[in-house]
């Protein structure tokens, strides 16, 4: 049985990137996994809580909230991925992750590791906002240049 290990925050996301790897995890060709199945070592990463809201909770509670969290991810993720036939194992990471995977690897004896939590963007920003917004800015750049050479050149 092979092992991975997969660090997710978002049950859809982590749904788009595993779905290719279900039966065939690995790189393995389905020839060679006839009858085999993959043990997923899934660590759930829940999202960090700002400096100020942290000044005013207690430890149990982030605790608590950290648990109820990761408890509503697997209950998403677990029926997926029992459907198609492999065990998996839930982890809560609740300190740092390189710690936390070097001990994991060590564990379980597997080099697979997978990182298919969501890219953060500044707050506010999209993928499609942040590309729009530098071709703005780019162009306003250039016409400011020509502007600025022009009045260079008639003076």
């Amino acid at each position: 049985m092979d092992k991975v290990i997969v660090l997710i925050d978002d049950v859809a996301y982590a749904q788009d990137h595993l779905r290719p790897m279900l039966g065939r995890a690995c790189g393995l060709s389905p020839a060679t996994l006839s009858g085999r199945h993959t043990h997923w070592v899934v660590v759930a990463c829940a999202p960090r809580m700002t400096q100020r809201v942290s000044k005013w909770v207690s430890h149990r509670s982030r605790e608590n909230w950290r648990t109820k969290w990761s408890d509503r991810l697997f209950a998403e993720l677990a029926p997926w991925l029992q459907r198609h036939g492999d065990v998996w194992t839930p982890v809560v990471a609740t300190g740092p992750l390189p710690e936390l995977t070097e001990g994991l690897m060590a564990e379980h004896g597997t080099n697979h590791l997978l990182d298919v939590r969501r890219p953060k963007l500044s707050p506010g920003q999209s993928a499609s906002t942040t590309v729009m917004g530098q071709q703005h800015w780019s162009f306003a750049g250039v016409l400011a240049g020509l502007g600025l050479v022009l009045s260079l050149g008639l003076d």
